[in-house]
């Protein structure tokens, strides 16, 4: 990819609506704009960050659109180098014929993600950030807003920056050592170290264990609700919905494929799915649905094993709590506006919620126990630093196990080559979140996830 030459790409989303952006960056933009803006005020000089009105025109001086248009000047915009951006009205012919004159005159239109990864490479944006501002554009709750805005505003960064600075620290004190073996270590020193890279991995362990967290108030939490035929695992689906999304009747065996549907619980976005009835079938499409609920048991945040309340536990209920041991569980007993049988629940270490779909009874209790059971604080502020990427997670855990073996190899007083190895290893995981070792297949992987006018 050629970062030097300029680009161009429609920065609003694709359809009709009341205004279009297209944007141009790079050092050909401003002569690109003035070939074809006109501004109202006749003016010949476009100061930087300030919104001109006018006409767009083609070749020949045929008219294209009203718009607006700004310039900004290098390194004060977005990608650090000279931006300008076009807004016109919304209509789609508009952007294509935009494009299509500056395409024809040489201009290129932009890789997906191009503009990020040019602020990225200018300096402007650390990786983090970067990856940020992807989570950001496709945020679908307010929490995984708020996560992103605190990523893109710095917070992630800083607190990365803070352990390399306290690792280089280190490192240059053991270097200083091996490049004078005839001075004696301090013991004071040795301790001051030893205490000082306890404490980075103590900040790592504290920030790493927040990452389900992250990622579930950022990706959603995966709900499966299980049971055996008609104990009310769609009727629960809809009560929990607020809508009839599932089929419900008395037929056994009526829900055989998966159904997946989004709802927000206590501020936590969930993804609620029903599952065909867990028992022997000798239908193949149900043994089908069979099959695809179990595959889906150990990959679900938490699974709503529900129970007919109004009567006795059987055999099938025991196949599938047996199925559920070892996972995240609920037990619900449901139909209690029927009535709830005095069942005996000692065989189960699960915790039990009670409810009615048909009333409501009992649902908001169970929506908290969720909320509690995902463990998420969905009180999330500007300040808030809490890992969402498992790129980010699984750096920040081979930083820790570099710190540790420094450490061990420090208190068995190893030789000072092997504690920089560790050390130098510590800061090669660190770069890898910030961006300062990343590999260029890597950066194509992160930046390919892009829109194209971003």
């Amino acid at each position: 990819m050629n970062t030097k030459d300029t680009i161009i790409a429609p920065a609003t989303a694709p359809g009709e609506g009341g205004i279009a952006i297209v944007r141009i960056s790079g050092s050909l933009a401003l002569s690109a704009l003035k070939r074809h803006f006109h501004p109202t005020s006749g003016v010949v000089d476009l100061n930087s960050h300030r919104l001109y009105h006018g006409r767009f025109y083609a070749d020949g001086g045929q008219p294209v659109d009203e718009v607006m248009a700004v310039y900004m000047a290098a390194p004060h915009s977005y990608t650090c180098d000279d931006v300008v951006e076009i807004h016109s009205h919304g209509s789609q012919q508009v952007v294509k014929t935009i494009l299509n004159i500056y395409q024809n005159e040489g201009i290129r239109l932009a890789m997906p993600g191009e503009f990020t990864y040019r602020a990225f490479l200018n300096g402007r944006l650390d990786l983090s950030q970067a990856e940020a501002v992807a989570r950001l554009i496709s945020s679908h709750s307010d929490n995984s807003r708020k996560l992103a805005l605190a990523q893109v505003d710095g917070g992630l960064s800083r607190e990365i920056s803070s352990f390399a600075a306290e690792v280089k620290h280190t490192l240059v004190y053991v270097e200083a050592w091996i490049d004078f073996p005839e001075e004696d270590l301090p013991t004071e020193d040795i301790a001051q170290l030893a205490t000082a890279m306890r404490t980075v991995c103590q900040r790592i362990e504290a920030l790493t264990q927040g990452y389900d967290s992250g990622r579930i108030l950022t990706e959603g939490a995966s709900i499966l609700l299980v049971g055996q035929p008609n104990v009310g695992k769609s009727s629960l689906l809809n009560c929990l919905l607020g809508e009839d999304r599932a089929i419900v009747t008395n037929v056994p065996g009526t829900t055989r494929d998966l159904l997946e549907e989004g709802l927000s619980i206590d501020g936590i976005p969930v993804r609620l799915i029903d599952t065909a009835g867990l028992r022997e079938s000798q239908d193949s499409i149900e043994r089908e649905g069979i099959r695809r609920a179990e595959q889906k048991l150990s990959s679900a945040d938490l699974v709503l094993f529900l129970v007919d309340g109004s009567r006795e536990v059987d055999d099938q209920d025991m196949y599938v709590h047996d199925r559920c041991l070892g996972l995240p569980t609920i037990l619900i007993r449901t139909k209690q506006d029927v009535g709830l049988f005095d069942q005996d629940l000692s065989f189960t270490s699960f915790p039990v919620c009670s409810v009615s779909a048909r009333t409501g009874e009992g649902v908001e209790s169970l929506k908290q126990m969720i909320a509690e059971h995902l463990g998420c604080d969905s009180a999330i502020g500007s300040e808030t630093v809490m890992l969402t990427e498992r790129r980010h997670f699984e750096a920040l855990i081979f930083a820790q196990k570099a710190l540790i073996a420094f450490i061990e190899l420090l208190d068995r007083g190893e030789t000072l080559d092997l504690l920089a190895v560790e050390l130098r290893d510590t800061l090669y995981h660190l770069g890898q979140i910030s961006g300062e070792t990343t590999t260029e297949s890597l950066l194509d992987d992160i930046f390919s996830g892009f829109c194209i006018g971003k």
